[in-house]
């Protein structure tokens, strides 16, 4: 239904409205209202879910370590004491743990949506 490249598009459109939204004031940043680690949670379950359908070439550990990297990448972002943020190791740990639970049962799916 999408072509490759309108995928990656949008993948790119959501990882730079997340990195946006992660690095905003944190009194104007949107809030799920269950806390501050279930937001990165539900960003990079999200992230991770729609990474596996607009990149499908991508290998599932290659997209892992990548969006591992972007949730360092906002933390070390969030550390400019001038965003009015907080860095924490934690919240990359949870985005860490919420890329794994995504792309655990992901695994099994794909095998059996690839079997003739």
């Amino acid at each position: 239904m999408f072509p490759d490249r309108a995928r990656r598009w949008l993948y790119a459109a959501a990882i730079l409205t997340i990195y946006g939204l992660a690095i905003m004031p944190s009194d104007k940043a949107p809030d799920l209202g269950a806390g501050d680690k279930i937001n990165h949670i539900a960003a990079f379950l999200f992230l991770t879910l729609f990474g596996r359908w607009a990149l499908r070439a991508t290998g599932r550990l290659r997209l892992a370590i990548g969006l591992s990297f972007f949730g360092a990448l906002i933390e070390a972002t969030q550390a400019i004491p001038a965003l009015n943020r907080d860095a924490s190791a934690w919240d990359w740990i949870a985005d860490s743990a919420a890329i794994g639970v995504a792309l655990l049962p992901a695994w099994p799916v794909e095998r059996l949506l690839r079997r003739p």
